[in-house]
């Protein structure tokens, strides 16, 4: 999709005019897809730390501005895996998942095009955004506004009206109307590709924020730190912009192994390495004798952010994007690892509904360089094996871990 200013000027006052609308009664929704739809909905509901129950709800009624979505997977985020283990947001019982896909089986009539004003009907495959209704430059939410509901951000807030407002389901009811509901046709992507849009919008726009520093470059030498799916993503997005100069360092080498298949120049195993110093000589070693130009911290880990700055030359860049939640303090010296070597620091959280939609070629663009994106999704569940699905991702015995229905 190509977004220039002008789609994105459409884009936003769709999304605004979005506010003014109401929803109304299904009778005048559009003819259904083939097949029947069922009375009832399966949705996993996280109903205590680390367990869902699979509920039933009554199939809502389609308005005339909403979307019947039969959901074909979702993947598992950290932020679910939080939630699922600690319920950091106080958020039980909740339906979760937000990085989901699905087919359109029926819609409203006042439902013609997707928040990027392309053509939707009944058949389509459709993915949510997680941004304000409100404002489509905000990068962020914020649980304790009063203006964000369930229906802003699809598989995190509770709703106690439909209950079909998350991906962790086999069918998700996206409201349009009041709501002001943000999604986009992706029928062009495959299933996989579908599934990994949302962390990919993630470090689209922590490469966009890198950006503003005018540091990353074409010969910029970058280091990621973290090969989970987070990093793994972050290399990919840099290989697509042409950067190639890329060391990855996380201590498994398994996850290190794949970071060279997304792109990585060089990996460095910090196992290997006893103490801060010994472990930057060993990225500088990897840049053939430089410090970073730029680094990426994607671990979520105090301790690894105080580490990454020894990593960095002075003058070079730092982008932030590990830290989704409350992960504790990290301690670092201001005058020595920030000041005295004029550091430019930047963080990174969500996206802009302007890097979600950018997000899509960058997925195309990443499979016609060779770049094993599918790879990513290791494991795949079925919707009733959410809690091994779970269990599977807190054990990290896989990268991507994916709710797959049948």
């Amino acid at each position: 999709m190509d977004m220039n200013s002008a789609n994105i000027e459409e884009i936003v006052k769709q999304v605004l005019a979005g506010m003014a609308g109401n929803g109304s009664s299904a009778s005048a929704a559009a003819p259904a897809a083939s097949g029947d739809i069922p009375k009832v909905a399966h949705v996993a509901m996280l109903t205590s730390l680390e367990h869902y129950d699979i509920k039933e709800f009554p199939m809502p009624e389609v308005g005339d501005d909403d979307i019947l979505v039969k959901v074909e997977g979702c993947g598992i985020c950290g932020t679910d895996a939080h939630e699922f283990k600690r319920d950091p947001f106080g958020l039980i019982p909740v339906a979760l998942g937000h990085e989901g896909t699905g087919e359109i089986v029926k819609m409203g009539k006042n439902v013609k095009k997707d928040s990027a004003g392309k053509d939707v009907k009944v058949g389509d495959k459709v993915v949510t955004c997680m941004i304000f209704k409100d404002d489509p430059e905000i990068t962020m939410f914020d649980l304790n506004k009063q203006n964000v509901g369930a229906a802003d951000v699809y598989g995190l807030l509770p709703d106690d009206d439909v209950h079909l407002n998350g991906w962790f389901s086999d069918y998700i009811l996206i409201r349009g109307g009041a709501f002001g509901s943000t999604f986009f046709n992706v029928s062009d992507l495959d299933l996989k590709s579908r599934i990994l849009i949302e962390p990919c919008a993630v470090l689209v726009h922590a490469v966009e924020r890198a950006k503003t520093t005018n540091i990353l470059r074409f010969n910029s030498r970058v280091v990621v730190q973290g090969c989970g799916p987070i990093g793994l993503i972050c290399i990919a997005v840099l290989r697509t912009l042409g950067v190639e100069n890329i060391v990855a360092v996380d201590g498994n080498q398994q996850r290190l192994e794949f970071a060279k298949k997304m792109g990585a120049m060089k990996s460095v195993n910090f196992m290997e390495h006893k103490g801060i110093d010994a472990l930057a000589g060993a990225v500088k070693e990897a840049f053939g004798g430089h410090l970073a130009d730029f680094a990426f911290q994607c671990t979520g880990s105090p301790a690894a952010h105080s580490n990454i700055y020894h990593f960095i030359r002075n003058g070079g860049g730092l982008c932030e994007l590990g830290f989704f939640i409350n992960g504790g303090d990290a301690t670092i010296n201001p005058h020595f690892d920030l000041c005295s070597k004029e550091i430019n620091l930047v963080g990174s959280w969500v996206y802009t509904l302007r890097d979600y939609a950018t997000t899509f070629d960058f997925l195309k663009r990443a499979k016609a360089i060779g770049l094993p994106m599918d790879e990513l999704i290791t494991h795949t569940f079925p919707l009733e094996e959410i809690n091994e699905a779970h269990q599977t991702n807190l054990a990290q015995k896989g990268l991507k871990i994916a709710i797959i229905n049948k």
